[in-house]
């Protein structure tokens, strides 16, 4: 499925950006609201924008805090930052501006989330959609069958953790990145900048290695921590440095025997957008 960063509605583009691991898209708030009220000039819907989001910040409003802050294109043709939200975030947005366009809008936002409930009820359509969108990009068939038993090892490891007490997005991102730390010496954040990515999925730029010892990190963390029962955060990291450290081991080993890392820079980004797009002799690996 061709992720697109532009979609129109009633003649008018919304940027949008389509998180891979949530399978969700995020939508241009101020395009959103552009649309809404009719207001051609960018600067006054951003105004717009800045004034309701004030006045639901006081009302105590749980719909701005889940708005993100992405990088999308801007009319200077730069990546800038600004407030994307979920379909369902945007609907509840909607209902706070007063607009003839409302009912539209929140049809066609309906529109976009059914693929998503398609999904809900038939998982196998997501996998689907996913196969073919590493297809597309060129990706073997064996890579994208690691890819996809290591998505699985993983969605086990946070069912895992929800089921025990982690529950917050930012444990979740901790606990990963203490596996990771561990198994290949650098955090989540340093091996994208190795791999030269920003917004992109570091496990779609995974060599077939990267992925293979990344589902090892998170089954052995699974397994320590079922062993266990570990509950919360705490006993969880330690299962988390365990289970990577079994990973790590197995790493060096193949390292030493191999003559060549394990972590690198190789990834897929296009030739002409990354200087370390797949270079499988220029990729370099720490421990």
């Amino acid at each position: 499925m061709t992720k697109k960063s532009l979609v129109v509605f009633e003649g008018k583009q919304i940027r949008r950006h389509y998180d891979a691991d949530s399978e969700t898209w995020y939508f241009s708030v101020i395009d959103i609201i552009q649309a809404l009220i009719q207001q051609p000039d960018y600067q006054a819907a951003r105004n717009y924008w800045k004034v309701l989001k004030n006045r639901l910040n006081k009302e105590g409003s749980e719909t701005v805090t889940k708005c993100n802050r992405l990088k999308m294109l801007a009319d200077d043709g730069k990546m800038r930052l600004t407030d994307a939200a979920s379909p369902e975030t945007l609907l509840r947005l909607i209902q706070s501006i007063p607009s003839p366009k409302a009912e539209p809008i929140k049809l066609w936002l309906a529109k976009v989330g059914y693929e998503r409930m398609q999904d809900m009820a038939d998982p196998a359509r997501s996998l689907d959609r996913a196969r073919e969108f590493w297809q597309q990009h060129g990706r073997s068939e064996k890579w994208i069958q690691q890819r996809m038993m290591g998505q699985e090892t993983r969605n086990k490891l946070t069912d895992f953790w929800q089921d025990h007490e982690i529950t917050k997005e930012e444990e979740y991102a901790i606990l990963t990145n203490i596996i990771h730390q561990e198994w290949s010496g650098v955090s989540v954040k340093e091996h994208k900048s190795l791999k030269n990515l920003k917004t992109q999925n570091l496990r779609d730029h995974m060599s077939e290695a990267e992925l293979i010892f990344t589902a090892l990190a998170e089954l052995s963390t699974r397994q320590i921590a079922e062993s266990v029962n570990a509950t919360g955060m705490e006993e969880n990291k330690e299962a988390g440095k365990k289970g990577g450290g079994i990973a790590k081991k197995a790493r060096r080993e193949l390292e030493a025997k191999a003559g060549k890392k394990v972590v690198t820079g190789e990834n897929f980004l296009p030739s002409g957008g990354s200087k370390v797009a797949i270079n499988r002799k220029k990729g370099s690996g720490q421990t």
